[in-house]
Protein backbone atom coordinates (compact mmCIF):
# COMPACT_ATOMS: atom_id res chain seq x y z
CA UNK A 1 0.00 0.00 0.00
CA UNK A 2 1.33 3.35 -0.96
CA UNK A 3 -0.15 5.33 1.90
CA UNK A 4 -3.35 6.67 3.40
CA UNK A 5 -4.11 9.24 0.70
CA UNK A 6 -4.12 9.46 -3.07
CA UNK A 7 -0.96 9.35 -5.15
CA UNK A 8 0.55 12.80 -5.17
CA UNK A 9 2.12 12.87 -8.64
CA UNK A 10 2.02 11.19 -12.02
CA UNK A 11 4.64 8.46 -12.41
CA UNK A 12 7.65 9.08 -14.64
CA UNK A 13 7.44 8.16 -18.34
CA UNK A 14 8.19 4.47 -18.93
CA UNK A 15 7.86 1.49 -21.25
CA UNK A 16 6.07 -1.71 -20.24
CA UNK A 17 7.63 -4.68 -22.04
CA UNK A 18 5.52 -7.86 -22.01
CA UNK A 19 7.53 -11.01 -22.67
CA UNK A 20 5.05 -13.68 -23.78
CA UNK A 21 2.66 -11.06 -25.14
CA UNK A 22 0.82 -13.52 -27.40
CA UNK A 23 -0.65 -15.41 -24.43
CA UNK A 24 -4.10 -15.23 -22.85
CA UNK A 25 -2.88 -13.28 -19.82
CA UNK A 26 -1.88 -10.35 -22.02
CA UNK A 27 -5.12 -10.33 -23.99
CA UNK A 28 -7.50 -10.95 -21.07
CA UNK A 29 -5.82 -9.06 -18.24
CA UNK A 30 -2.74 -6.96 -19.01
CA UNK A 31 -3.85 -4.96 -22.05
CA UNK A 32 -7.33 -4.25 -20.60
CA UNK A 33 -5.67 -3.17 -17.34
CA UNK A 34 -3.34 -0.78 -19.16
CA UNK A 35 -6.28 0.60 -21.13
CA UNK A 36 -8.28 1.31 -17.97
CA UNK A 37 -5.29 2.97 -16.32
CA UNK A 38 -5.06 5.19 -19.40
CA UNK A 39 -8.78 6.02 -19.16
CA UNK A 40 -8.36 6.94 -15.49
CA UNK A 41 -5.43 9.23 -16.26
CA UNK A 42 -3.08 7.23 -14.03
CA UNK A 43 -0.39 6.38 -16.55
CA UNK A 44 2.62 8.61 -17.18
CA UNK A 45 2.25 11.52 -19.56
CA UNK A 46 4.37 9.55 -22.03
CA UNK A 47 4.48 5.74 -22.11
CA UNK A 48 4.76 2.78 -24.46
CA UNK A 49 3.81 -0.91 -24.36
CA UNK A 50 6.06 -3.33 -26.24
CA UNK A 51 4.90 -6.90 -26.80
CA UNK A 52 7.46 -9.67 -27.41
CA UNK A 53 6.66 -13.28 -28.36
CA UNK A 54 7.23 -15.96 -31.01
CA UNK A 55 3.91 -15.38 -32.73
CA UNK A 56 3.95 -13.74 -36.16
CA UNK A 57 2.53 -10.30 -35.38
CA UNK A 58 3.41 -6.72 -36.23
CA UNK A 59 2.38 -3.49 -34.51
CA UNK A 60 -1.01 -3.34 -36.23
CA UNK A 61 -1.84 -6.97 -35.49
CA UNK A 62 -0.86 -6.52 -31.84
CA UNK A 63 -3.12 -3.48 -31.65
CA UNK A 64 -5.95 -5.59 -33.04
CA UNK A 65 -5.31 -8.15 -30.29
CA UNK A 66 -5.54 -5.33 -27.75
CA UNK A 67 -8.80 -4.09 -29.26
CA UNK A 68 -10.35 -7.56 -29.07
CA UNK A 69 -9.10 -8.06 -25.50
CA UNK A 70 -10.54 -4.75 -24.32
CA UNK A 71 -13.84 -5.43 -26.10
CA UNK A 72 -14.16 -8.87 -24.50
CA UNK A 73 -12.62 -8.50 -21.04
CA UNK A 74 -12.25 -4.86 -19.99
CA UNK A 75 -14.52 -3.55 -17.25
CA UNK A 76 -15.16 -0.59 -19.55
CA UNK A 77 -15.54 -0.64 -23.36
CA UNK A 78 -13.24 1.17 -25.74
CA UNK A 79 -14.16 4.74 -26.59
CA UNK A 80 -14.03 5.17 -30.35
CA UNK A 81 -12.87 8.78 -30.18
CA UNK A 82 -9.86 8.08 -27.98
CA UNK A 83 -8.88 4.54 -29.02
CA UNK A 84 -6.49 5.67 -31.80
CA UNK A 85 -4.56 7.74 -29.23
CA UNK A 86 -4.26 4.69 -26.94
CA UNK A 87 -3.24 2.16 -29.60
CA UNK A 88 -0.47 4.39 -30.97
CA UNK A 89 1.40 3.52 -27.76
CA UNK A 90 1.32 -0.24 -28.53
CA UNK A 91 4.16 -1.99 -30.36
CA UNK A 92 5.32 -5.54 -31.04
CA UNK A 93 8.60 -7.32 -31.72
CA UNK A 94 8.74 -10.96 -32.72
CA UNK A 95 11.32 -13.25 -31.17
CA UNK A 96 12.08 -16.45 -29.28
CA UNK A 97 13.07 -16.45 -25.61
CA UNK A 98 16.21 -18.47 -26.35
CA UNK A 99 17.39 -16.30 -29.28
CA UNK A 100 19.96 -13.64 -28.25
CA UNK A 101 19.55 -11.81 -31.56
CA UNK A 102 15.83 -11.37 -30.89
CA UNK A 103 16.64 -9.53 -27.65
CA UNK A 104 19.16 -7.35 -29.48
CA UNK A 105 16.36 -6.41 -31.90
CA UNK A 106 14.04 -5.81 -28.94
CA UNK A 107 16.56 -3.37 -27.48
CA UNK A 108 16.88 -1.58 -30.81
CA UNK A 109 13.10 -1.15 -31.07
CA UNK A 110 12.86 0.06 -27.48
CA UNK A 111 15.59 2.64 -28.01
CA UNK A 112 13.82 3.85 -31.16
CA UNK A 113 10.34 4.10 -29.61
CA UNK A 114 11.59 5.70 -26.40
CA UNK A 115 13.57 8.32 -28.30
CA UNK A 116 10.42 9.27 -30.24
CA UNK A 117 8.37 9.59 -27.05
CA UNK A 118 10.91 11.17 -24.74
CA UNK A 119 11.07 8.20 -22.40
CA UNK A 120 14.38 8.31 -20.56
CA UNK A 121 15.02 4.58 -20.22
CA UNK A 122 12.50 3.60 -17.50
CA UNK A 123 11.40 0.04 -18.27
CA UNK A 124 9.14 -2.56 -16.69
CA UNK A 125 9.66 -6.12 -17.97
CA UNK A 126 6.59 -8.31 -17.40
CA UNK A 127 7.54 -12.01 -17.60
CA UNK A 128 4.24 -13.46 -18.78
CA UNK A 129 6.02 -16.77 -19.36
CA UNK A 130 6.00 -20.32 -17.92
CA UNK A 131 8.13 -20.77 -14.77
CA UNK A 132 10.59 -22.82 -16.81
CA UNK A 133 11.31 -19.79 -19.04
CA UNK A 134 11.96 -17.24 -16.28
CA UNK A 135 15.67 -17.91 -15.96
CA UNK A 136 16.21 -17.87 -19.74
CA UNK A 137 14.39 -14.55 -20.17
CA UNK A 138 16.26 -12.88 -17.31
CA UNK A 139 19.62 -14.03 -18.65
CA UNK A 140 18.74 -12.82 -22.17
CA UNK A 141 17.74 -9.41 -20.81
CA UNK A 142 21.12 -9.15 -19.15
CA UNK A 143 23.11 -10.25 -22.21
CA UNK A 144 21.27 -7.73 -24.41
CA UNK A 145 21.95 -4.92 -21.93
CA UNK A 146 18.25 -4.44 -21.23
CA UNK A 147 18.55 -4.99 -17.49
CA UNK A 148 20.92 -2.03 -17.13
CA UNK A 149 19.13 1.22 -16.36
CA UNK A 150 20.81 4.48 -17.45
CA UNK A 151 21.57 6.92 -14.66
CA UNK A 152 18.43 8.21 -12.97
CA UNK A 153 16.14 5.63 -14.58
CA UNK A 154 15.01 2.13 -13.58
CA UNK A 155 14.68 -1.39 -14.95
CA UNK A 156 12.08 -3.45 -13.06
CA UNK A 157 10.94 -7.00 -13.60
CA UNK A 158 7.56 -8.58 -12.81
CA UNK A 159 7.60 -12.33 -12.16
CA UNK A 160 4.32 -14.27 -12.33
CA UNK A 161 3.54 -17.02 -9.86
CA UNK A 162 4.39 -19.77 -9.28
CA UNK A 163 8.04 -18.99 -8.57
CA UNK A 164 9.34 -22.56 -8.74
CA UNK A 165 7.59 -25.77 -7.77
CA UNK A 166 9.39 -26.44 -4.49
CA UNK A 167 11.91 -24.74 -2.20
CA UNK A 168 14.95 -25.79 -4.20
CA UNK A 169 13.64 -24.63 -7.58
CA UNK A 170 12.35 -21.36 -6.07
CA UNK A 171 15.83 -20.63 -4.72
CA UNK A 172 17.38 -21.38 -8.12
CA UNK A 173 15.03 -18.96 -9.88
CA UNK A 174 15.52 -16.31 -7.21
CA UNK A 175 19.29 -16.68 -7.50
CA UNK A 176 19.20 -16.08 -11.26
CA UNK A 177 16.86 -13.08 -10.92
CA UNK A 178 19.02 -11.65 -8.11
CA UNK A 179 22.14 -11.96 -10.26
CA UNK A 180 20.60 -9.52 -12.75
CA UNK A 181 18.13 -7.32 -10.84
CA UNK A 182 18.32 -5.78 -7.39
CA UNK A 183 15.65 -7.08 -5.01
CA UNK A 184 14.00 -3.64 -4.87
CA UNK A 185 13.40 -3.91 -8.63
CA UNK A 186 11.83 -7.40 -8.51
CA UNK A 187 8.03 -7.57 -8.26
CA UNK A 188 6.63 -11.09 -7.72
CA UNK A 189 3.00 -10.65 -8.63
CA UNK A 190 -0.03 -12.35 -7.07
CA UNK A 191 -3.23 -10.94 -8.54
CA UNK A 192 -5.21 -11.83 -5.40
CA UNK A 193 -3.37 -9.08 -3.53
CA UNK A 194 -4.72 -6.50 -5.95
CA UNK A 195 -8.36 -7.24 -5.14
CA UNK A 196 -10.24 -4.46 -3.34
CA UNK A 197 -11.23 -6.52 -0.30
CA UNK A 198 -7.69 -7.80 0.21
CA UNK A 199 -6.28 -4.29 -0.01
CA UNK A 200 -8.85 -3.16 2.56
CA UNK A 201 -7.90 -5.81 5.11
CA UNK A 202 -5.38 -3.57 6.88
CA UNK A 203 -7.82 -0.65 6.80
CA UNK A 204 -10.55 -2.84 8.31
CA UNK A 205 -8.28 -4.03 11.09
CA UNK A 206 -6.36 -0.91 11.95
CA UNK A 207 -8.91 1.85 11.27
CA UNK A 208 -11.81 0.37 13.24
CA UNK A 209 -11.47 0.27 17.00
CA UNK A 210 -14.21 -2.35 17.33
CA UNK A 211 -12.10 -5.00 15.59
CA UNK A 212 -8.42 -4.79 16.45
CA UNK A 213 -8.82 -5.23 20.27
CA UNK A 214 -10.69 -8.48 19.53
CA UNK A 215 -8.30 -9.72 16.83
CA UNK A 216 -6.54 -12.37 18.93
CA UNK A 217 -6.80 -15.73 20.64
CA UNK A 218 -8.88 -14.34 23.53
CA UNK A 219 -11.88 -13.62 21.31
CA UNK A 220 -11.41 -15.52 18.04
CA UNK A 221 -12.28 -19.21 17.94
CA UNK A 222 -10.89 -19.95 14.49
CA UNK A 223 -10.37 -18.54 11.00
CA UNK A 224 -11.51 -20.09 7.70
CA UNK A 225 -9.94 -19.15 4.36
CA UNK A 226 -11.71 -20.56 1.31
CA UNK A 227 -10.81 -20.27 -2.37
CA UNK A 228 -13.37 -22.27 -4.34
CA UNK A 229 -13.40 -22.73 -8.11
CA UNK A 230 -16.43 -23.95 -10.01
CA UNK A 231 -14.59 -25.15 -13.09
CA UNK A 232 -12.51 -28.29 -13.43
CA UNK A 233 -9.06 -28.25 -15.03
CA UNK A 234 -10.52 -27.98 -18.54
CA UNK A 235 -7.75 -27.85 -21.14
CA UNK A 236 -5.04 -27.24 -18.51
CA UNK A 237 -4.67 -30.85 -17.45
CA UNK A 238 -0.98 -30.96 -18.39
CA UNK A 239 -0.16 -27.89 -16.30
CA UNK A 240 -2.24 -29.07 -13.38
CA UNK A 241 -0.50 -32.44 -13.28
CA UNK A 242 2.71 -30.53 -12.53
CA UNK A 243 1.11 -28.17 -10.03
CA UNK A 244 -1.88 -29.39 -8.03
CA UNK A 245 -3.97 -27.35 -5.62
CA UNK A 246 -1.25 -27.00 -2.97
CA UNK A 247 1.30 -25.46 -5.33
CA UNK A 248 -1.22 -23.61 -7.48
CA UNK A 249 -3.24 -21.88 -4.74
CA UNK A 250 -1.95 -22.45 -1.20
CA UNK A 251 1.74 -21.56 -1.59
CA UNK A 252 0.98 -18.11 -2.96
CA UNK A 253 -2.61 -16.85 -2.84
CA UNK A 254 -3.84 -18.41 0.37
CA UNK A 255 -0.70 -17.98 2.45
CA UNK A 256 -0.65 -14.31 1.49
CA UNK A 257 -4.27 -13.95 2.61
CA UNK A 258 -3.34 -15.68 5.86
CA UNK A 259 -0.46 -13.24 6.36
CA UNK A 260 -2.69 -10.19 5.94
CA UNK A 261 -5.21 -11.69 8.35
CA UNK A 262 -2.70 -12.63 11.05
CA UNK A 263 0.05 -9.99 10.83
CA UNK A 264 0.89 -7.60 13.65
CA UNK A 265 0.10 -3.87 13.19
CA UNK A 266 2.84 -2.29 11.04
CA UNK A 267 4.21 0.99 12.30
CA UNK A 268 3.98 2.50 8.80
CA UNK A 269 2.72 1.61 5.31
CA UNK A 270 6.21 1.60 3.87
CA UNK A 271 6.55 -1.45 1.63
CA UNK A 272 9.39 -3.02 3.59
CA UNK A 273 7.63 -2.50 6.93
CA UNK A 274 4.45 -4.18 5.69
CA UNK A 275 6.40 -7.05 4.13
CA UNK A 276 8.47 -7.51 7.30
CA UNK A 277 5.27 -7.96 9.28
CA UNK A 278 3.88 -10.47 6.79
CA UNK A 279 7.16 -12.34 6.96
CA UNK A 280 6.71 -12.51 10.73
CA UNK A 281 3.57 -14.61 10.20
CA UNK A 282 5.35 -17.04 7.88
CA UNK A 283 8.14 -17.44 10.42
CA UNK A 284 5.54 -18.46 13.03
CA UNK A 285 3.63 -20.97 10.90
CA UNK A 286 3.80 -24.32 12.67
CA UNK A 287 5.66 -26.78 10.38
CA UNK A 288 3.70 -29.78 9.15
CA UNK A 289 5.84 -32.86 8.69
CA UNK A 290 5.55 -36.63 8.85
CA UNK A 291 2.46 -37.82 10.74
CA UNK A 292 1.33 -34.22 11.25
CA UNK A 293 0.64 -34.06 7.52
CA UNK A 294 -1.71 -37.04 7.77
CA UNK A 295 -3.56 -35.46 10.72
CA UNK A 296 -3.86 -31.87 9.51
CA UNK A 297 -3.90 -32.05 5.69
CA UNK A 298 -6.58 -33.58 3.47
CA UNK A 299 -6.16 -33.97 -0.28
CA UNK A 300 -8.58 -35.34 -2.85
CA UNK A 301 -9.59 -35.29 -6.52
CA UNK A 302 -12.92 -34.44 -8.06
CA UNK A 303 -14.77 -37.37 -9.53
CA UNK A 304 -17.72 -37.50 -11.93
CA UNK A 305 -20.57 -35.14 -11.19
CA UNK A 306 -22.17 -31.93 -12.28
CA UNK A 307 -20.61 -28.51 -11.73
CA UNK A 308 -21.68 -25.21 -13.21
CA UNK A 309 -23.74 -25.78 -16.31
CA UNK A 310 -22.51 -29.20 -17.37
CA UNK A 311 -21.45 -32.71 -16.50
CA UNK A 312 -17.90 -33.28 -15.26
CA UNK A 313 -16.20 -36.57 -15.99
CA UNK A 314 -13.72 -36.59 -13.11
CA UNK A 315 -10.12 -35.43 -12.87
CA UNK A 316 -8.40 -38.70 -13.83
CA UNK A 317 -10.56 -38.81 -16.95
CA UNK A 318 -9.62 -35.31 -18.13
CA UNK A 319 -7.41 -34.72 -21.18
CA UNK A 320 -3.65 -34.82 -20.51
CA UNK A 321 -4.16 -36.27 -17.02
CA UNK A 322 -2.65 -39.64 -16.10
CA UNK A 323 -5.29 -42.31 -15.34
CA UNK A 324 -3.32 -43.21 -12.18
CA UNK A 325 -2.67 -39.58 -11.18
CA UNK A 326 -2.29 -38.67 -7.51
CA UNK A 327 -2.34 -34.91 -8.16
CA UNK A 328 -4.73 -33.20 -5.76
CA UNK A 329 -7.51 -30.91 -7.02
CA UNK A 330 -8.66 -30.21 -3.45
CA UNK A 331 -6.71 -29.56 -0.30
CA UNK A 332 -7.81 -28.66 3.24
CA UNK A 333 -5.33 -27.76 5.96
CA UNK A 334 -5.56 -27.09 9.68
CA UNK A 335 -2.71 -24.63 10.30
CA UNK A 336 -1.47 -22.75 13.36
CA UNK A 337 0.43 -19.49 13.81
CA UNK A 338 2.49 -20.04 16.94
CA UNK A 339 2.83 -16.58 18.38
CA UNK A 340 1.33 -14.64 21.28
CA UNK A 341 -1.64 -13.26 19.31
CA UNK A 342 -2.76 -16.52 17.71
CA UNK A 343 -1.70 -19.25 20.13
CA UNK A 344 -4.12 -22.18 19.85
CA UNK A 345 -6.30 -20.60 17.13
CA UNK A 346 -6.66 -22.92 14.11
CA UNK A 347 -6.62 -21.48 10.60
CA UNK A 348 -8.66 -23.76 8.37
CA UNK A 349 -7.65 -23.49 4.71
CA UNK A 350 -9.47 -25.10 1.81
CA UNK A 351 -9.32 -24.77 -1.93
CA UNK A 352 -10.53 -26.94 -4.75
CA UNK A 353 -11.76 -27.26 -8.30
CA UNK A 354 -15.21 -28.43 -9.48
CA UNK A 355 -16.87 -27.09 -6.33
CA UNK A 356 -20.46 -25.76 -6.29
CA UNK A 357 -19.56 -22.13 -6.93
CA UNK A 358 -16.72 -19.70 -7.52
CA UNK A 359 -16.16 -17.95 -4.21
CA UNK A 360 -13.28 -16.73 -2.06
CA UNK A 361 -13.56 -15.42 1.47
CA UNK A 362 -11.81 -14.96 4.79
CA UNK A 363 -14.11 -15.71 7.73
CA UNK A 364 -13.27 -14.72 11.30
CA UNK A 365 -15.28 -16.88 13.71
CA UNK A 366 -15.50 -15.23 17.12
CA UNK A 367 -15.97 -17.21 20.31
CA UNK A 368 -19.49 -17.71 21.60
CA UNK A 369 -21.01 -16.03 24.64
CA UNK A 370 -21.10 -17.87 28.02
CA UNK A 371 -23.86 -20.50 28.47
CA UNK A 372 -26.14 -18.23 30.49
CA UNK A 373 -29.14 -15.97 29.78
CA UNK A 374 -29.98 -16.34 26.09
CA UNK A 375 -27.38 -19.06 25.59
CA UNK A 376 -28.36 -21.25 28.53
CA UNK A 377 -30.20 -23.89 26.50
CA UNK A 378 -27.62 -26.15 24.79
CA UNK A 379 -30.31 -27.27 22.31
CA UNK A 380 -30.71 -23.67 21.15
CA UNK A 381 -27.11 -22.52 21.37
CA UNK A 382 -26.40 -18.99 20.12
CA UNK A 383 -23.84 -19.02 17.34
CA UNK A 384 -20.74 -16.89 17.71
CA UNK A 385 -20.36 -13.78 15.60
CA UNK A 386 -18.73 -14.13 12.19
CA UNK A 387 -16.95 -11.46 10.16
CA UNK A 388 -16.68 -12.66 6.55
CA UNK A 389 -14.65 -10.79 3.92
CA UNK A 390 -15.74 -11.72 0.42
CA UNK A 391 -12.84 -11.51 -2.02
CA UNK A 392 -14.73 -12.72 -5.09
CA UNK A 393 -17.01 -12.59 -6.91
CA UNK A 394 -19.04 -9.98 -4.93
CA UNK A 395 -16.38 -8.05 -3.05
CA UNK A 396 -17.51 -6.84 0.35
CA UNK A 397 -17.99 -8.04 3.91
CA UNK A 398 -20.69 -9.44 6.17
CA UNK A 399 -20.90 -9.25 9.95
CA UNK A 400 -23.22 -11.87 11.41
CA UNK A 401 -24.78 -10.96 14.75
CA UNK A 402 -27.46 -12.48 16.97
CA UNK A 403 -30.78 -10.70 17.41
CA UNK A 404 -34.23 -11.41 18.77
CA UNK A 405 -37.03 -12.41 16.46
CA UNK A 406 -40.18 -10.26 16.74
CA UNK A 407 -42.75 -11.68 19.12
CA UNK A 408 -43.34 -12.43 22.81
CA UNK A 409 -40.71 -15.18 23.10
CA UNK A 410 -36.95 -14.66 23.28
CA UNK A 411 -36.06 -16.53 20.11
CA UNK A 412 -32.54 -15.68 18.95
CA UNK A 413 -31.60 -15.75 15.28
CA UNK A 414 -28.46 -14.78 13.36
CA UNK A 415 -28.77 -11.84 10.95
CA UNK A 416 -26.29 -10.39 8.49
CA UNK A 417 -25.07 -6.80 8.31
CA UNK A 418 -23.84 -6.63 4.74
CA UNK A 419 -21.55 -4.28 2.80
CA UNK A 420 -20.90 -4.58 -0.93
CA UNK A 421 -18.35 -2.49 -2.81
CA UNK A 422 -20.34 -2.53 -6.00
CA UNK A 423 -23.48 -1.01 -4.45
CA UNK A 424 -21.93 1.18 -1.75
CA UNK A 425 -19.54 3.19 -3.91
CA UNK A 426 -20.16 4.88 -7.22
CA UNK A 427 -18.31 3.40 -10.14
CA UNK A 428 -16.58 0.07 -10.67
CA UNK A 429 -13.67 -1.12 -8.60
CA UNK A 430 -10.43 -1.35 -10.58
CA UNK A 431 -9.35 -4.83 -11.59
CA UNK A 432 -6.51 -6.38 -9.61
CA UNK A 433 -3.99 -6.08 -12.44
CA UNK A 434 -4.72 -2.38 -12.81
CA UNK A 435 -3.67 -1.69 -9.23
CA UNK A 436 -0.66 -3.97 -9.36
CA UNK A 437 0.70 -2.66 -12.67
CA UNK A 438 0.37 0.90 -11.43
CA UNK A 439 2.19 0.00 -8.22
CA UNK A 440 5.11 -1.37 -10.25
CA UNK A 441 5.28 1.79 -12.37
CA UNK A 442 5.43 3.99 -9.26
CA UNK A 443 7.76 1.57 -7.44
CA UNK A 444 5.45 0.54 -4.56
CA UNK A 445 6.21 -3.09 -3.61
CA UNK A 446 3.78 -3.39 -0.67
CA UNK A 447 1.49 -5.88 -2.43
CA UNK A 448 4.28 -8.01 -3.89
CA UNK A 449 6.12 -10.97 -2.38
CA UNK A 450 9.69 -10.49 -1.29
CA UNK A 451 12.25 -13.22 -1.89
CA UNK A 452 12.39 -14.33 1.74
CA UNK A 453 8.58 -14.65 1.86
CA UNK A 454 8.51 -16.76 -1.31
CA UNK A 455 11.11 -19.13 0.10
CA UNK A 456 9.50 -19.27 3.55
CA UNK A 457 6.18 -20.17 1.91
CA UNK A 458 7.84 -22.90 -0.11
CA UNK A 459 9.63 -24.24 2.95
CA UNK A 460 6.31 -24.70 4.75
CA UNK A 461 4.60 -26.20 1.69
CA UNK A 462 7.55 -28.47 0.92
CA UNK A 463 7.11 -30.10 4.33
CA UNK A 464 3.64 -31.15 3.22
CA UNK A 465 4.85 -32.28 -0.20
CA UNK A 466 7.56 -34.39 1.45
CA UNK A 467 4.96 -35.95 3.75
CA UNK A 468 2.83 -36.89 0.77
CA UNK A 469 5.82 -38.32 -1.03
CA UNK A 470 6.75 -40.43 1.98
CA UNK A 471 3.22 -41.78 2.33
CA UNK A 472 3.48 -43.55 -1.04
CA UNK A 473 -0.25 -43.07 -1.69
CA UNK A 474 -1.31 -44.66 -4.98
CA UNK A 475 -4.79 -43.15 -5.05
CA UNK A 476 -6.63 -40.21 -3.52
CA UNK A 477 -10.16 -39.92 -2.15
CA UNK A 478 -12.68 -38.56 -4.62
CA UNK A 479 -15.44 -36.02 -4.12
CA UNK A 480 -18.32 -35.61 -6.53
CA UNK A 481 -17.92 -32.65 -8.86
CA UNK A 482 -20.35 -29.99 -7.67
CA UNK A 483 -19.97 -30.92 -4.00
CA UNK A 484 -17.99 -29.04 -1.33
CA UNK A 485 -15.22 -31.59 -1.13
CA UNK A 486 -14.42 -34.96 0.41
CA UNK A 487 -15.96 -36.32 3.59
CA UNK A 488 -12.45 -36.53 5.05
CA UNK A 489 -12.27 -32.72 5.14
CA UNK A 490 -15.57 -32.59 7.00
CA UNK A 491 -14.29 -35.11 9.52
CA UNK A 492 -11.10 -33.14 10.11
CA UNK A 493 -12.88 -29.95 11.14
CA UNK A 494 -15.77 -31.69 12.91
CA UNK A 495 -13.29 -33.56 15.10
CA UNK A 496 -12.57 -30.16 16.67
CA UNK A 497 -16.28 -29.38 17.15
CA UNK A 498 -16.44 -26.98 14.20
CA UNK A 499 -17.96 -26.94 10.72
CA UNK A 500 -17.03 -25.50 7.34
CA UNK A 501 -18.99 -22.40 6.45
CA UNK A 502 -21.66 -22.61 3.79
CA UNK A 503 -20.77 -20.18 1.00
Amino acid sequence: MSGAGERSASPAPCTIVILGAAGDLTRRKLLPAIYNLERDGLLPSSYAVMGFARRELDDEAFRAVAREGVASYSRRPAIEATWPEFERNLFYTRGSFDDPEAFVELKRRLDEVEAERGIAGNRVFYLSVPPSAIETCVEQLQVAGLAEAPGGSYARVIVEKPVGRDLESAREINDVVASVFDEEDVFRIDHYLGKETVQSMLVLRFSNSIFEPLWNQKYIDHVQITVAEEEGVGTRGGYYEEAGALRDMVQNHILQLLCLTAMEPPWSLDAEVVRDHKMGVLNCLRPLRGTEVDRHVIRAQYGPGRSGEGDVRGYRREDRVLPESTTETYVAIQAYVDNWRWSGVPFYIRTGKALPKRASEIAIQFKGVPPVLFNANPEMAVAGNVLALRIQPDEGLTLQIATKQPGPNAIISPVDMDFNYGTSFAGQSPEAYERLLLDVVVGDASLFMRRDAVEASWQWVTGILDGWQASGARWLPEYAAGSWGPVEAERMIEAEGRRWRAL
